[in-house]
């Protein structure tokens, strides 16, 4: 750039010549630069100085109408011409040439580069770039590196992976707050500063001067180009149009930064220097334009609500403002850039349609903060200002990525932090209007995350800008803008307002940018010890989470079905997730130690004042307003946690953070009115409210919810439970599920709340939340690893999990920043300690499966807990899947038989604090709950479920465990006053209640009812447990009798405990609401009316369960206490007996219990026992039990029957699979009909599938197979050599397709065609090799005219298929085979096993004219009958199924030669294709699976129908050049421009074959075949020579005809290959075929000599594919079974079943290949005929001549490209590499495994005529078969034709699962079995059979 003599005239220093003198203007620059450099390069620089700014005024004026550029072409011409924009290219000229100071500007970047102390990477990158993240080395869990750092840093080992970035992020490799040093790359290993030298401080003189005034006018473009959006129109349009014209600015900015350190030190001077940006933007002084620009600026500060009337205490400009007052420093100022009353002023309008935004703002405390928050938007320096720019510029990429590339120099770093604090107000309401907030957010994050992860910066910004207030005061202002009123509870007078879920910043997730940077420093101890010390702060986040408690409120439709769902339940959770609970578990990991206790009791108060508030906003006093719920309390939800951190890890007293009573009875009623909707949920209580309720309930108890949500509701219940009165809690629980009324005696009852249908599940609800709240221990008294180990054995139990399905579902702490990390170390030993590995298998038709866990026995046999799973089920079906697992494992392991209950498992200890707990276990009420169920149980009736005993009796047993350990055996005397409390239960033990007898039950029941009849002891008392209606408490019942039970109400029980507390703390208000609420359980008046019965009851809970035993078992006196035979079970009562069973295990289980735990019970059970019990109402259960007697009898026949059914089914099902399916069987099962009709069987029979008639096939009504064609190019894809060609991995290695079959036998074709006449080409090869079409079938029949009305019912049917019937696809009706045609069965016997078959005497002779007889008549083309119909039809078929181009080789399209060549080589494609299916050879021999369901035979018939409409001219049908001797030899040669035949020996011997078979009228007779076979073995075989003879050297060759010629007149010349070949040598000597080779030719065709061995070895080699191709077909055409062999024997043992070999031939000496020879007339003489052809061609083109001859005929088997053993090499070179045809980084990259072409999927820059390029080229390569690795996704995609599917992955992980889409980024590893399948279904083509899921991709992939 810089021209040298100008440089030097000025006295600069010399620079290095330049390449060419630029035009003047260029000189102009460089030399005036190079000029200013020395200027102020002197000590007195202040002429310099002042010249440069005059240059720079004038180059960088942005005066120049930007807008105008934009606008149009017209104003571009006043703005310094050329175009828009040429200015401001001129502008970047200038300064490139400035900042170097008259050097090149090259130079200059490598000078800086030269002087880059690199110890940080700081790599910013955007969305969607991978990069790395390794939790071993990150010390913040945010760490990322870029894939460079990582590959070259040692990671082994470590717990890494591999991610896609979401919003973008920045390299940290090389700072040491984020990660450990052992993880630093080699680049970025600490450098001492000392060895980088000192910058000289000529080299950015310039740069100082100039990049002040360049981001000035940067600045003034972005003021100039900014308009306020008009009326909310957005104005996205023109602030891009501006964004775009600034790019080549911001970019030069970037490409400055990249520099390295020493750029970045001087860009960090120039950003923050307050002086310099105060000299230019002050706005003062003449320049009109920069006066305009400030007015410009200082509108968009004014509009974006951040400064009130012009102040001239902020900005020091004189002008006058009106009405400016110190308010507006003050409030407005002050607050507003970060604080409470932020203009609301355009808030309201917004809201002003609801008018609830005003209702209630939070006062702020913080507002009273320093001063300093006053300067909040007084811009100091450029570096703030351009920040403000980039929020009102919603964040542009290029200024977002400017910005963080400035972060390595860590002087930027503390100031770009404070600058971004101080505009975080701003940046909250920018993102608010935005419309464009998900980009934006991500922008947002992508600049907080580098910020606030790392803790020294985040204390210092807190310490010194308020950071906390800061972020709660936006976050709750936030908040503020979209509050409605609650409607919980006391709708018209409720004062609480909540968030709506319905507004777009709750739905859109606007607000998760602001809490993730609260979540990020919270997870720094300094930053949230901070938070946890600050009162005001508290009280404020508090006041945030109470806008959240109640939200969502759900009301219980009771009539209609609601007409809109609506969804915004996904808005509320994520809400209380990511803004409550999230930050909470934040706060929580830094109070884990004792110290810590300050921090807890904080929280609690003013959680307490919090939730207290909330009380009265919403008027509660103890009822909840019935049908409503809300699954969102944050507040009770902080509380419990910090509670239970208090116990676990604090050692807080429990009772100095709890409230009074009456606060714990409020705070039980909301979560367990949730866990009471949850049971009216799962019992379609609220269908009417639409799924989306369910959708709740899911949510709530889902694994990445379920411990922040239902973990700590529980919990709350618990510590309400273990300090408040047991009897009031039980009875509140049995009220709020609305089962009260179930719980009486009587056996019909009323229940006021609950519909008949419902009342069963909610009492099972209600007994399941018992058991749960009971037995739960995750809060009391668990440690961290056996809550893991917990979790990890209820998500085992529920089904076998792969690995990274168990991570996702244990409730991990879900505050990822919270520093837990799901690998760590305890969780791989606790899942090795409870699961096996279970390595994928692979069913050869099967799904793919991936590794799994399952559970070891000892975890079923002594860990599985049913509570957890109930607790953690999101399904209720999973219940059921664990209990049937665990059924399974102990039917298999032999440990009970029957259906087991689930099983009883003891508890870890509880925890002291919560020793109370146990209360519950221990009263009255309970007891006579369980009394009463069992009673009801016993006595049959209703809405009782096996599910209600298995949790009394579960209840039971958890009391008898839990039982106090004082308990005396003699029944201790209980006072007066208890015992007159009611005659129910003595005392409140269970283990002396459990021995009460019960006497007498008064039950109120309605008239109807049974009991009434019965006439009543007058003595007795009692009353209904559940009877609402004894509220009013008859005074006459109350008299003392310990045997009858008193009169008791559990919901009168509860309102008198209430009462109690309520006159204790005095509040006397309350009092008057207690009407309302009382009367609403007042039954309704339509009731029948109830009447008072008294029932005679004489059981204790012993005798019931007893006798429940007997019920259970069905026998009288089954049990019998067993310690009366072994006394010793009363000492050591843990027995393994009893810890698995049904029911009666339960029963004897617990009995034992009881009398171990009491004498007294022991004497009481045997008394029982004693006395055999009649039952109790004798005629009732005697009915009952007769009944059930009946019923088993029943049961028992019918089970039989099924039984016996079932086995029937199964075995004819067994015996189907075996014909029909691809079921290896042995091979010595039947094969189906089709191919095995027995001698003695005149016509073949076919069964129809479809009308299940059987039947031959006719003319007139025939059967067809139903068949599959598919175009197939597998066999062109076979090479010459065995080892699979790799998937290129770097530049060099490249694959090129020239050595496959089909490039050989596609030049070869074109070869023939460049010098022999076309017709005559198109008899001597095949094609098909590529697009060749295969016909495979399912074996089943059925006859044509059904299959036509089955087609017809399928394009009816609407149903979505996976198949297109317009394309006659269709699936078989039998087998569901993919399938797309029928071929018509050939009439006749299926094999002509008789006639056909008996070996002729006659001569070879006489053979070859009748084949030549039959093969001259011509075929006249059957009558036109519906078998010639179909047999048409069913060709079409085949011709389209493969493309034109695969067809036509003729050089005239259309000519009849080609169809000839296409059909004879559909007939080579499947004997080929055959011949590959059975491993490329017949040793194995036999009718392989494939021979079972052949469609050879019929396709041969159709193929040889239509070839006999094409007769060959006798004067070209080869048969004769091969069987007679031409006289007229030389006449061919007459005429050398006419294009000649193509001589017998370039001819495809193999292809001759089918060409004469198939123009044999069918059916063929064995003997022509044979004779056939014969007469083209002696041409394969002079062909073996021939080539053998090119092949050797000149000395060989010489050698040979020596001897041979010795031996030429011996008897059997004829058949001695030595004699042939010298032969053929002498012959082919005469033209020019051996003559052209140089000498170095022969050494490259032959370093070997040549032995007798091997040249035999070669002939068997060369004949072998013929003879195999042979074989099969004699196997399909005559049904003759192929032998089984050995390798080295496959020639001789086919050439005999060929009938080639004499039969007197002897095997005793070596075998050789020549005795097989059968000449039809003499050798010599014919060989001669031949050689002479070739000589004739060789003349004149000897080079070709002698390429045709070397002919490849051994083809090892097709495979698919080897693949990498690790996945990554793969992702890292494609990923990024560039697509050749369009030459960009494809979107979604892939590449195909056949042949290694990288292609776009679904890219529209690589379209070609609506085909997308993965479509085009699984046409090109696969003739419609394409197989392609998804590069970003690791998956393989099949395409096959019009439909594609998703195959799976063949790159699994350690745990062998696959990583579909790579979302979990760790090491992949190649699974070889799955290569193998997945290879093998693309050689057999059995993709569509395999795979289901198929789909049409519509040309778009």
């Amino acid at each position: 750039m810089a021209a040298a003599a100008a440089a030097a005239a000025v006295g600069g220093p010399q620079p290095p010549q330049a390449e060419m003198p630029a035009p003047g203007l260029a000189l102009d620059k460089a030399a005036t630069a190079a000029h200013l450099k020395a200027a102020l390069s002197r000590p007195d620089n202040r002429a310099g100085a002042e010249e440069l700014q005059a240059l720079l005024e004038r180059v960088l004026s942005a005066e120049r109408p930007l807008a105008a550029a934009a606008d149009g072409e017209e104003a571009a011409a006043a703005g310094g011409g050329g175009g828009p924009g040429a200015a401001e290219e001129e502008a970047l000229e200038w300064c490139k040439c400035l900042l170097a100071g008259g050097g090149g500007y090259d130079e200059f970047c490598a000078a800086v580069r030269a002087y880059d102390p690199a110890a940080l990477c700081g790599l910013v990158w955007t969305a969607n770039f991978v990069a790395y993240r390794c939790r071993t080395c990150g010390i913040s869990p945010c760490m990322s590196l870029c894939a460079e750092c990582f590959h070259q840093g040692d990671h082994t080992g470590h717990d890494f992976n591999m991610f896609r970035s979401q919003a973008g992020g920045a390299c940290d490799c090389g700072d040491s707050n984020v990660m450990r040093e052992s993880g630093f790359c080699k680049r970025h290993q600490i450098k001492s500063s000392s060895n980088i030298p000192c910058v000289p401080k000529d080299l950015l003189m310039m740069s100082e001067f100039v990049l002040p005034r360049f981001i000035f006018c940067l600045i003034q473009y972005l003021r100039e180009g900014y308009n306020e959006p008009a009326a909310d129109v957005p104005s996205e349009k023109d602030l891009n149009k501006v964004l775009q014209l600034l790019e080549p600015q911001i970019s030069f900015l970037e490409d400055l930064t990249k520099m390295g350190g020493a750029m970045r030190s001087v860009l960090t001077q120039v950003l923050t220097n307050q002086q310099s940006y105060k000299d230019l933007t002050s706005g003062l002084g003449e320049n009109a334009y920069a006066r305009k620009s400030h007015e410009k600026y200082l509108i968009a500060l004014k509009s974006s609500g951040l400064t009130y009337p012009e102040d001239k205490l902020v900005y020091g400009i004189q002008e006058p403002s009106a009405g400016t007052s110190t308010l507006a420093v003050q409030g407005f100022a002050g607050a507003t850039g970060t604080l409470g009353q932020l203009d609301s002023s355009d808030e309201e309008d917004q809201d002003g349609s609801q008018g609830l935004g005003k209702r209630k703002r939070v006062k702020l405390s913080s507002n009273t903060k320093d001063q300093s928050i006053m300067d909040v938007l007084k811009h100091k320096s450029f570096l703030e200002e351009l920040l403000f720019w980039t929020i009102k510029y919603e964040f542009p990429q290029k200024m977002v990525t400017f910005l963080l590339n400035m972060l390595p120099d860590q002087e930027y770093k503390v100031a770009f932090t404070k600058t971004f604090v101080q505009h975080y107000a701003f940046i909250m309401k920018t993102l608010k209007k935005s419309h464009e907030s998900d980009t934006m957010s991500n922008r947002i994050v992508h600049i907080s995350v580098q910020l606030f992860s790392n803790e020294e910066l985040a204390r210092q910004v807190t310490e010194e800008c308020q950071l906390l207030d800061i972020m709660v005061t936006v976050l709750l202002y936030m908040m503020e803008s979209c509050l409605i009123k609650s409607e919980l509870q006391d709708e018209e007078n409720s004062l609480h307002v909540v968030v709506n879920c319905g507004e777009a910043l709750l739905k859109n997730n606007t607000y998760w940018p602001l809490v993730s940077d609260f979540i990020n420093i919270l997870s720094h101890q300094s930053v949230a010890k901070r938070f946890l010390e600050d009162h005001g702060l508290l009280v404020t986040w508090m006041n945030f989470v109470s806008f959240f408690q109640g939200m969502n409120l759900n009301k219980r439709e009771l009539n209609e079905h609601v007409e809109f769902e609506s969804q915004t339940y996904y808005a509320a959770f994520a809400a209380e997730l990511e803004a409550c609970a999230q930050p909470m578990w934040g706060l929580l990991s830094h109070c884990k130690i004792r110290e810590t206790q300050e921090y807890t009791r904080n929280v609690v108060r003013y959680c307490l004042e919090a939730l207290q508030d909330w009380f009265d906003a919403i008027n509660f006093v103890d009822e909840p307003a019935p049908n409503q719920v809300t699954f969102h309390l944050p507040l009770h939800r902080y509380y419990a946690m910090f509670l239970s951190k208090a116990v676990k890890c604090q050692e807080l007293d429990l009772d100095s953070v709890l409230p009074d009573q009456e606060m714990l009875m409020k705070l039980m009623i909301h979560p367990l009115q949730i866990q009471a909707s949850l049971a009216e949920i799962h019992s379609n209580m609220w269908v009417r409210n639409g799924l989306q309720i369910k959708g709740q309930a899911m949510t709530y108890v889902q694994s990445h919810f379920c411990n922040s949500m239902i973990d700590p509701d529980i919990y709350l219940l618990q510590v309400c439970a273990s300090r408040l009165d047991p009897d009031y809690f039980i009875s509140s629980v049995f009220e709020r599920f609305k089962v009260v009324d179930l719980l009486t005696m009587a056996s019909q009852h009323q229940n006021t709340v609950l519909d008949a249908e419902h009342e069963r599940s909610m009492l099972e609800g209600a007994l399941t939340f018992l058991v749960i709240l009971l037995s739960l221990r995750l809060h009391l008294g668990m440690s961290d690893d056996e809550i893991l180990r917990a979790e990890m054995v209820a998500q085992l139990c529920m089904n076998d999990r792969t690995h990274s399905s168990l991570l996702d579902l244990i409730p991990e702490n879900p505050n990822p920043k919270s520093g837990i990390i799901p690998g760590s170390y305890s969780f791989e030993s606790v899942l090795s300690a409870v699961a096996d590995f279970k390595a994928p298998v692979f069913e050869p038709g099967g799904s793919m499966q991936q590794g799994m866990y399952t559970p070891k026995a000892e975890v079923w046999d002594h860990e599985f807990d049913p509570v957890m799973v109930i607790l953690r089920t999101v399904y209720r079906r999973d219940v059921q899947s664990a209990m049937d697992r665990y059924t399974a494992f102990l039917k298999q392991s032999g440990k009970f038989p029957g259906n087991p209950w689930p099983p009883y498992k003891k508890r870890t200890p509880l925890h002291p604090s919560y020793k109370g707990l146990m209360r519950l276990l221990h009263c009255k009420t309970l007891h006579i709950v369980l009394f009463t169920l069992l009673y009801k149980i016993l006595m049959d009736h209703q809405n009782l479920s096996e599910h209600v005993l298995c949790m009394v009796l579960y209840l039971i047993e958890l009391g008898l465990e839990n039982s106090a350990e004082e308990e005396s055996d003699e029944e201790a005397s209980v006072g007066g006053p208890e015992r007159c409390h009611d005659s129910w239960f003595p005392g409140s033990n269970l283990v002396l209640n459990m021995r009460h007898f019960i006497n007498y039950v008064r039950v109120r029941v309605p008239e109807t009812a049974p009991e009434v009849k019965r006439d009543s002891p007058a003595s007795t008392s009692s009353d209904s447990l559940g009877s609402l209606q004894s509220s009013r408490r008859p005074k006459v019942l109350q008299r003392e009798n310990s045997g009858t039970a008193q009169v008791f109400s559990l919901v009168a029980e509860r309102r008198k405990k209430f009462q109690e507390i309520i006159n204790r703390s005095s509040s006397e208000a309350n009092q008057v609401v207690r009407p309302k609420t009382s009367n609403k359980w007042s039954a309704p008046g339509s009731a029948p009316q109830l009447t008072t019965a008294i029932l005679e009851i004489k059981e204790s809970i012993l005798s019931l369960l007893i006798k429940l035993h007997h019920k259970l078992s069905g026998k009288q006196n089954s049990y019998y206490p067993p310690w009366l035979d072994d006394i010793e079970i009363l000492i050591q009562p843990e027995i393994p007996k009893y810890s698995h069973g049904d029911g009666i295990t339960a029963v004897e289980r617990i009995l034992l219990k009881a009398a171990l735990q009491s004498r007294m019970n022991k004497r009481i059970i045997e008394e029982i026992c004693r006395k055999v019990t009649p039952p109790v109402p004798p005629k009732k259960i005697t009915a009952a039990e007769k009944k059930t007697l009946d019923k088993e009898e029943r049961r028992q026949k019918a089970r039989e029957r099924q039984q016996k059914l079932l086995a029937e089914f199964a075995s004819r099902q067994k015996s189907f699979m075996e014909t029909a399916m691809d079921v290896d069987s042995p091979e010595s099962d039947i094969p189906m009909e089709i191919t095995t009709a027995e001698p003695q069987v005149s016509e073949a029979v076919y069964d129809c599938v479809i009308c299940g008639q059987s039947g031959p096939s006719s003319e007139d009504r025939p059967t067809g197979l139903v068949v599959l064609l598919q175009a197939s190019s597998v066999l062109g894809q076979c090479r010459d050599n065995v080892e699979p060609k790799k998937l290129p991995i770097t530049e060099e290695e490249q694959i090129y397709p020239w050595d496959t079959c089909a490039a050989v036998h596609d030049v070869r074709l074109s070869l023939l065609q460049r010098y022999f006449k076309d017709s005559s080409c198109l008899l001597a090869v095949s094609i098909g090799w590529e697009g060749g079409v295969y016909v495979q079938t399912c074996g089943h029949t059925l006859h044509i005219d059904c299959h036509k009305s089955y087609m017809e019912s399928l394009r009816n049917d609407q149903v979505l298929q996976g198949f297109s019937v317009d394309k006659g696809e269709f699936t078989c009706p039998l087998c569901r085979q993919f399938a797309n045609s029928v071929l018509p069965c050939y009439p006749g016997s299926n094999v002509e096993n008789n006639l056909w078959q008996r070996p002729s005497n006659k001569s070879i002779q006489d053979l070859i004219k009748e084949v030549e007889e039959l093969q001259g008549r011509p075929g006249a083309f059957p009558s036109e009958t519906n078998l010639s119909k179909e047999m048409e039809s069913v060709m079409k078929d085949i011709k389209n199924t493969t493309q034109k181009k695969y067809r036509d080789y003729s050089k005239t399209p259309g000519s009849p030669d080609n169809d000839f060549l296409f059909m004879y080589s559909v007939a080579r494609t499947n004997l080929e294709l055959e011949l590959i299916h059975r491993g490329g050879n017949l040793c194995s021999g036999g009718a392989s699976t494939a021979g079972k369901r052949s469609c050879l035979n019929q396709l041969f018939h159709v193929l040889a129908l239509h070839m006999r409409l094409y007769s060959i001219d006798s004067e070209y049908n080869p048969w004769r050049k091969l069987t007679q001797l031409l006289e007229e030899m030389n006449s061919q040669l007459g005429n050398e421009e006419q294009q000649s035949e193509v001589p017998i020996l370039y001819h495809d011997v193999t292809s001759l074959l089918l060409i004469q078979i198939l123009m044999m009228p069918q059916p063929l007779r064995k003997d022509h075949f044979t004779c056939i076979v014969k007469v083209l073995f002696t041409l394969l075989y002079t062909q073996g020579l021939v080539a053998l003879s090119v092949k050797c050297s000149e000395e060989d060759r010489s050698a040979w005809k020596h001897t041979g010629a010795l031996k030429k007149n011996t008897c059997d010349a004829e058949k001695s290959y030595e004699v042939l070949l010298s032969f053929v040598v002498r012959e082919l000597s005469k033209g020019k075929l051996y003559h052209e080779e140089g000498t170095q030719e022969c050494a490259t065709i032959s370093p070997v000599a040549w032995s007798p061995e091997s040249t035999e070895k070669y002939l068997q080699d060369f004949c072998l594919p013929f003879l195999r191709i042979t074989s099969l077909l004699q196997h399909h055409l005559f049904g003759e079974d192929l032998p089984s062999c050995q390798e080295e024997e496959e020639f001789s043992v086919l050439s005999s079943c060929l009938g080639l070999l004499p039969t007197f031939y002897q095997t005793e000496h070596p075998f050789i290949s020549a005795s097989c020879l059968d000449w039809p007339v003499p050798a010599f003489d014919i060989i001669s005929q031949w050689c002479f052809e070739i000589n004739s061609f060789t003349e004149r083109h000897a080079e070709q001549g002698k390429a045709l001859l070397l002919q490849e005929s051994r083809w090892k088997l097709p495979h698919l490209l080897q693949l990498p053993e690790n996945y990554n090499t793969i992702f890292q070179y494609y990923h990024r590499k560039t697509c050749s045809v369009c030459t960009k980084v494809p979107k979604d990259p892939a590449v195909c495994l056949v042949c290694g072409t990288f292609v776009c999927l679904k890219g529209l820059c690589c379209k070609q005529q609506s085909y997308c390029e993965c479509v085009l080229h699984s046409q090109n390569c696969g003739a419609g078969t394409g197989i392609f690795l998804l590069i970003n996704a690791s998956v393989i995609i099949i395409i096959r034709g019009h439909r594609f599917c998703l195959w799976g992955s063949v790159y699994l992980d350690a745990h062998g699962e696959e990583d579909r889409d790579l979302r979990r980024g760790k090491p992949l590893y190649i699974c070889k079995e799955r290569y193998k399948v997945l290879e093998q279904q693309w050689i057999s083509h059995t993709f569509d059979h395999i795979n289901k899921r198929w789909g049409p991709h519509y040309n778009g992939l």
